[in-house]
């Protein structure tokens, strides 16, 4: 089986504590080389300053290349841009740009009266300002503002013609559902990579609400799996074992990058990419 580039995403420390586990997740995580790293920026924008503060230590910390998340909410152009800016000149010139969630307690998004109405006009913006690698989000998965079941792709069409360079998915469950999205694309004429993003399973039924909440459907086997493994006490072992077929299934598909959600936890995303051949030797080898 062919091993496959990775990469990893992080979501920035509120605490003294999460700042030592975000620290020893990167520690834990980054000799397997990861072709890029990303830090997460909170639903309304919450964690404006802290995912600077955790891409700025880890860019001058680590010799990894950072990608820092920026969103629409609640800001102006000016103030989206200043934080580009910021980056561009601390060596960061990685970007995941996406529209955002709405602020806690908001229904659906409302953009700044003085800033960006979606995540298209982010990317343009952000193309003419500098020379940023701008990668965005995918919905294999009809996402739930969704107008069809076609508009995913339309919307992914759209960002990727504003000037993306390529797409991280959001998690699914299925190889098949990757699958699909990944012809519908081809077959709008989207070209640009797309990594399918894996998020290995710690809790089950904190998985199901998050992927109810992002429209990410949930095969009855899969449920059926979990119950029985939870029973048993062996719901970590199915974890690793639903995670690694899924991904080998991908390899074998013709994927040849895989993108984490750690949540910050590196152990469960540690021992999948072992699974798959993904270790600290055969990294030092690829990069020879």
């Amino acid at each position: 089986m062919t091993v496959p580039n990775v990469s990893f995403e992080f979501f920035p420390p509120r605490s003294v504590e999460a700042s030592f586990r975000l620290h020893d997740t990167v520690q834990a995580l980054a000799p397997l080389q990861p072709e890029f790293v990303s830090v997460t920026y909170g639903a309304g924008g919450t964690t404006r300053r802290l995912t600077h503060e955790a891409v700025s230590a880890i860019h001058s910390t680590t010799e990894l290349r950072v990608a820092a998340h920026l969103t629409c909410v609640d800001a102006t152009r000016q103030e989206t841009l200043a934080i580009a800016k910021s980056y561009a000149e601390a060596g960061v010139t990685d970007i995941v740009a996406l529209r955002g969630d709405p602020p806690k307690g908001a229904t659906r998004f409302e953009p700044h009266p003085d800033g960006f109405r979606d995540s298209c006009e982010l990317i343009s913006a952000l193309k003419a300002s500098g020379d940023f690698t701008i990668r965005v989000g995918a919905y294999p998965d009809r996402h739930p503002e969704a107008a069809s079941d076609t508009s995913d792709v339309e919307w992914l069409k759209r960002k990727i013609d504003a000037g993306a360079d390529g797409a991280i998915t959001q998690f699914f469950f299925e190889a098949e559902t990757f699958f699909r999205f990944r012809d519908a694309c081809a077959a709008a004429g989207i070209d640009a990579p797309i990594l399918p993003g894996i998020l290995p399973i710690e809790h089950w039924a904190n998985t199901k609400r998050f992927a109810t909440r992002c429209g990410a459907s949930i095969p009855g086997w899969l449920d059926d799996a979990f119950a029985h493994a939870i029973r048993d006490d062996r719901e970590e072992l199915l974890a690793i074992a639903v995670a690694t077929e899924l991904c080998s299934e991908l390899i074998d598909g013709g994927v040849e990058h895989l993108h984490f959600y750690t949540l910050n936890k590196p152990h469960l995303t540690h021992d999948i990419c072992h699974a798959l051949g993904i270790t600290q030797q055969a990294a030092l080898e690829n990069v020879a």
